[in-house]
């Protein structure tokens, strides 16, 4: 918000500079807010990666444009409005983040071991307000110089270290830092200030932690990111200070608002902040001059080759305006700084406000001794995968990065929706209108749409509207007409607005009333998806419009409506009618409509020419009880192709003759509308020695040939053909007119589309007037569907529909005929590998690392470094997961983080399995293998897949034994599920939210809870088992949990964490307390643990040592049953039996309890690894609370199977 010139701050702003200036060359620590526990700060807890709870203001305060509750404070420099991710995800990464940060200081910081303090607090005592408040009138001297903040929030780093791998032996580094952030704010505006006292930055930057011990340090990044998922690198939505060496070294030295050390940043408001304004108004005063340096300056190029300058060293004493339009900076600190000291530039130059490419184009020169942070030349997925929606990929392109929705999702892949799911949207109009001669003005009124995506159904409503506005706003359909287009129904080859905008776009639009010529002007902004995929969206309509009375009721026809699209912008415009209805008294008006969305669209991406969308039904109605304006539409959306080929019934579509002529010139014109022009009139010279006429005369001729039902205003229409016959078309060649081939005959599916087959009467099933889709050469698609209907279905070349493959509207359309082969683009990994192969010269040395891909591109699990024998496991990204890297001659267990291709299931034959009995349960990727026992023998014969799960990786499984429910985790889905073994059960989702890597899972029948670990968060977790009364137990000390069982009768619960480091098991109770090492001595993977109700004895197999080894609950006793194991990584035991999950063998293998021998082995026919396993009993364990025995009905031949 804009401020007056008048105000009180001016003397405490000239007493809090004077005390802040006099203290010399640069910002003492006590310049520093007043900070630590006597001030009442909270610490946040030490650690390499920790964050603090969300701090709840007392205030909301705006950030980038939003109204901001809570705060968050990062270990790594940073804070933010949303709980941080894993700092892999964001800390080496490029600036901006994708997601909100205020990065005084982003780098790999560690305060392990009391190496520094991390405070914070939010603070309204005077004193701190009004040093704030002079730093801010300082920076902004025009435009807050009455601003006194009413809250502030400081969060200071005091002495803290950059993270460190250490040697043995070698001592940490003795370089620390100190910086502060404040956050200073009314209800109107916020600023930032970053402090950097002298001394304060001892180091600059830190070294990714997957260096693979190649000496690079990354500086540290300062600056702003809103940190939307759409394009973070757009202009307005982020502001870098700093992110070269360079840059930073003079942080504590330069300002700007005259005070070393000192920076201020105008980053909130209710008014429109386009984006971040640094201040600048702090007077002319000088840079010091910095010997030997060179003009650090250097342009950096986003995607619009805007450049964006961070700040330099300067060589002379002038300083540069970072808003020369804005005239002479008022001298506010002339006189202030005591004489004898050096003084400093307010803003030494211009830098970056919103336009800032991490890599450079091939094209664009820059100074290759000068290292700043790049990731590489251009920007990458390997960098830039954060940009992307999880339920999306993201593709590499020869100048960027594109993101691409998965399957069964539709966006931008900058944000995707589930497929024939319902949406929601919520957002605010506001208005000022003509309304007849009134003036009507309305402010953020609440406006709602419901979509139903699998049939293009939009239902808008807008309560609060001044009833006279309300009822002329009736005709104006497109403003929810603009979801029709966005959630339009798509047919084959189509894509709606949503699919190519996502959820971030503008809509202009300006609508002309006749005959009264009243013109209104619409501003529909989308500012994203909310927590729940709502779509954010605001409106503002302002002009005139024809006042309506309150008896009239309006009708609108089904209209269509061509869309013309670019890589960055959708237009379209139409004149529609409306009919306004009174009694029986009719008026047909009419409006002329134009508009434009425009979008930040992925530049590598191939967006159709045009498109039709065809509104079939549209509805507008004011009820005056309720107040509501409600719009109702339904739309489809597909290809304008036909436009020219195929008029609708009783109407002569237009196209302008010269492009009509020039079709029939292309030899993809069936036929041409002019057969009175003969090809030896279009003869150019060396054909009969007539030179070529004017192609628009001979327009012109052939016009006056074709029939005048298609001929209108100087404009024709081309028919395809005629039955029988073809006319011969003309080539248009380097400028001459030359015949060409003669054209085939029409196919009997190009005639159909011409003459369509006679509908019988009576009902139809698929509706009135197909028109069948035909190929390049004019044979009929294997898939045929119905543009009004939504039916899909099967034919054979005849045209024919194929018996039993018609599918419902909505659903996913009939696999038919011969699947084209399509090239996938290279991923990440391959990609990747193939850079280094290339650096390597085709041939790398045995020491050195090369990635090994998956069969479909994915970066296998496990990495190993050339012969060196050291391997560790990765994620979907690439990056070394914490913990995981083993030494020679042991291979870490690592789990994959991407299904593998989903391939449909063959029907399988009906299952008639034991009605009851003791069976195994095993998970196996994408499905659950049953394997029934008899007495402890494998009944490997009766062996079947329980449950297919495609897309999924199924690892932790367990058994709730008195609902006869199988419970499991899905590290691919990120969710845990269960599913009743009672005939015709589905699997339902119980936990889809706050997961990354759900590895084991333990179920208590006795308290109705079950309890898991997740490795990419490090927790370990209880919940109800519907998934209700969740909550952390452990969240520390924790580095690769696996393996958990829980004892329900004694109310233990039991884990493994197979740290490479440090591999233990612990206990604690079911309830989180009294938590213990149980072993951590001769262990090495640890990966399988069970708990046996009966003996009482723990045991775990361990992948490392290749023992199984059991101890009491108390870790007494401990004993080897066997000592040469393969690969183990689940164990469950059962009777007189051990059954563990082999990833050497692939294989689920017994072993006997009481000599440690193998007894027996089962290999799925599906050879891939099998991870968890559980047995079923039929009865519960004994307890207080345990069930009787009852048999357990198993019924296999309603085998559930979700894609099935």
């Amino acid at each position: 918000m804009c401020r007056g010139p008048a105000g009180g701050g001016g003397g405490m702003l000239v007493a809090v500079l004077t005390v802040l200036a006099a203290v010399g060359a640069a910002l003492p620590r006590p310049g520093l807010l007043p900070h630590g526990p006597a001030r009442g700060d909270a610490r946040l807890r030490p650690g390499d990666d920790e964050s603090s709870p969300g701090v709840l203001l007392r205030r909301a305060l705006r950030l980038y444009g939003r109204a901001a509750r809570r705060l968050y404070v990062g270990t790594n420099g940073v804070i933010s409005t949303q709980d941080f991710p894993r700092e892999t995800q964001y800390v080496d990464d490029d600036f901006p983040t994708d997601f909100p940060v205020i990065a005084p200081f982003l780098a790999d910081l560690d305060t392990s071991g009391d190496r520094g303090n991390i405070y914070y607090r939010q603070d309204d005592s005077p004193d701190v307000l009004d040093q704030a408040a002079g730093y801010i009138q300082a920076g902004f001297p025009r435009t807050a110089s009455s601003f006194v903040p009413t809250d502030a929030f400081i969060a200071t780093w005091e002495n803290v270290g950059a993270y460190q791998e250490l040697s043995q032996g070698a001592e940490p580094s003795e370089k620390l830092n100190t910086f502060q952030a404040v956050l200073a704010y009314d209800d109107e505006d916020t600023y930032a200030i970053f402090l950097y006292p002298d001394g304060g930055l001892q180091f600059l930057g830190t070294r990714p932690k997957e260096s693979y011990n190649v000496q690079l340090e990354l500086p540290a990044r300062v600056g702003f990111s809103r940190g939307d998922g759409d394009d973070p690198k757009r202009d307005g939505l982020f502001h870098s200070l700093a992110s070269s060496e360079e840059a930073l070294r003079h942080l504590e030295r330069e300002s700007n608002v005259g005070v070393p050390g000192v920076w201020v940043f105008h980053v909130g408001s209710v008014a429109p902040l386009e984006h971040v304004e640094p201040g600048g108004g702090g007077g002319t005063v000088q840079s010091p001059v910095h010997h030997g340096l060179g003009d650090y300056s250097r342009a950096l190029y986003s995607r619009n080759n805007r450049a964006s300058t961070e700040l330099p060293a300067q060589r002379g004493a002038e300083a540069t305006s970072p808003h020369p339009d804005h005239g002479p900076r008022a001298p506010a600190l002339l006189g202030i700084v005591p004489k004898g000291l050096p003084v400093y530039s307010a803003n030494p130059s211009s830098y970056s406000s919103g336009h800032h490419g991490v890599g450079v184009e091939e094209d664009v020169h820059f100074n290759p001794d000068v290292f700043t942070y790049s990731a590489a030349s251009k920007e990458m997925c390997a960098q830039h995968h954060g940009r992307c929606s999880p339920h999306a990929f993201c593709t590499d392109y020869a100048t960027g990065v594109c993101c691409h929705c998965r399957a069964t999702y539709y966006g931008n892949g900058r944000q995707c929706l589930p497929e024939g799911a319902v949406h929601r949207l919520n957002g605010k109009v506001s208005g000022s209108l003509t309304v007849g001669r009134a003036s009507v003005r309305f402010q953020d009124v609440d406006l709602h749409a419901y979509i139903v995506g699998s049939d293009g159904r939009t239902y808008t409503a807008i309560s609060g509207v001044p009833q006279p506005a309300a009822r002329a706003l009736l005709p104006l359909l497109p403003v929810g007409g603009l979801f029709a287009w966005l959630f339009a129904l798509e047919e084959p080859g189509a894509e709606n607005g949503f699919s190519i905008t996502g959820a971030e776009f503008t809509q202009s639009l300006e609508v002309t009333f006749y005959p009264g010529e009243e013109t209104v002007h619409v501003t529909q902004t989308a500012e994203g998806l909310g927590p729940d995929n709502y779509l954010n969206l605001k409106t503002h309509i302002q002009g005139q419009v024809p006042f309506l009375p309150e008896n009239v009721t309006i009708h609108i026809a089904p209209y269509k409506e061509l869309y013309h699209y670019s890589n960055s912008a959708v237009t379209s415009s139409a004149h529609r009618e409306y009919i306004l209805a009174a009694g029986t008294a009719n008026q047909t008006l009419s409006y002329r409509l134009r508009q434009n969305v425009t979008f930040a669209g992925c530049p590598h991406a191939r967006l159709p020419a045009r498109q039709r969308l065809s509104v079939a039904r549209a509805f507008a109605l004011y009820d005056g009880q309720e107040h509501v304006l409600r719009y109702a539409l339904a739309a489809r959306i597909g290809s304008a192709q036909g436009e020219l080929q195929h008029p609708p019934q009783g109407a002569h579509p237009r196209v302008p003759a010269l492009r009509v002529l020039r079709r029939c010139w292309s030899r993809q014109s069936p036929a041409c509308p002019c057969p009175s022009c003969p090809a030896a009139a279009f003869l150019g010279p060396g054909a009969g020695g007539r030179a070529a006429p004017n192609p628009r005369r001979v327009v012109k001729r052939c016009r006056q040939s074709i029939p005048q039902p298609w001929v209108t205003q100087g404009q024709t229409w081309v028919p395809g053909g005629s039955r029988g016959a073809a006319w011969h078309p003309l080539s248009l060649r380097w400028g001459r007119l030359l015949p060409a081939e003669p054209v085939r005959q029409l196919m009997p599916c190009e005639h159909e589309r011409l003459y369509p087959r006679a509908v019988p009467p009576g009902p139809s099933p698929v509706g009135d007037g197909h028109v069948p889709q035909c190929d390049e050469e004019g044979r009929y698609r294997p898939l045929q569907c119905h543009g009004s209907t939504g039916h899909c279905w099967c034919v054979d070349a005849a045209g024919q529909e194929i018996a039993g493959t018609r599918t419902a509207p909505g659903s996913t359309p009939p696999r038919c005929g011969s699947p084209e082969p399509t090239e996938r683009p290279r991923t990440m990994c391959e990609r990747w590998r193939q850079s280094l192969l290339e650096h390597y010269g085709g041939s790398p040395r045995r020491d050195q690392y090369v990635p090994q891909c998956e069969a479909g591109g994915a970066f296998t699990p496990l990495q190993c470094h050339g012969d060196s024998g050291y391997c560790w496991c990765v994620d979907e990204s690439g990056r070394e997961i914490q913990g995981t890297r083993s030494e020679p001659g042991t291979t870490p267990p690592c789990l994959p983080s991407v299904a593998p291709p989903s391939v449909r299931p063959s029907p399988r034959p009906d299952v008639s399995p034991p009605a009851t009995g003791t069976f195994l349960l095993y998970a196996q990727g994408q499905q659950i293998g049953y394997l029934p026992l008899n007495g402890t023998r494998l009944q490997k014969e009766a062996a079947k897949t329980l449950l297919s799960l495609h897309g999924s990786i199924v690892v932790g499984i367990d058994y709730d034994c008195r609902e006869k429910t199988i419970y499991w985790t899905d590290v691919a889905g990120r969710t845990i599920n269960r599913a009743s073994l009672e005939p015709g059960a589905e699997p339902e989702t119980v936990i889809n939210s706050g997961l990354i890597s759900p590895e084991g899972l333990a179920v208590d029948h006795l308290r109705r809870a079950m309890f898991w670990t997740d490795s990419g968060l490090d927790k370990i977790e209880r919940a109800r088992l519907d998934g209700s009364e969740r909550r952390v137990l452990f969240d520390t000390e924790l580095v690769n949990p696996r393996a958990i069982a829980v004892d329900p009768v004694r109310g233990n619960l039991y884990w493994t964490d197979w740290n490479r480091e440090a591999p233990k098991i612990e206990t604690s109770t079911v309830n989180g307390a009294n938590r213990r090492v149980l072993v951590n001595k001769d262990i090495g993977l640890p990966n399988g643990l069970t708990f046996d109700p009966f003996s009482k004895l723990l045991c775990w197999a361990d992948a490392g040592t290749k023992h199984l080894e059991c101890t009491f609950p108390d870790g007494t006793g401990r004993r080897v049953i066997q000592n040469n194991l393969n690969y183990p990584f689940s164990i469950i035991s059962y009777a007189n039996h051990f059954y563990h999950t082999d990833w050497r063998r692939d294989g689920v293998i017994a072993i006997d309890k009481a000599s440690g021998s193998f007894t027996d082995e089962y290999l799925p026919e599906q050879r891939s690894h099998l991870y968890g396993i559980t047995a079923v009993y039929p009865y519960c364990p004994g307890g207080k609370n345990a069930t009787k025995p009852t048999p357990l009905l198993i019924v296999l031949t309603a085998v559930i199977c979700l894609t099935c």
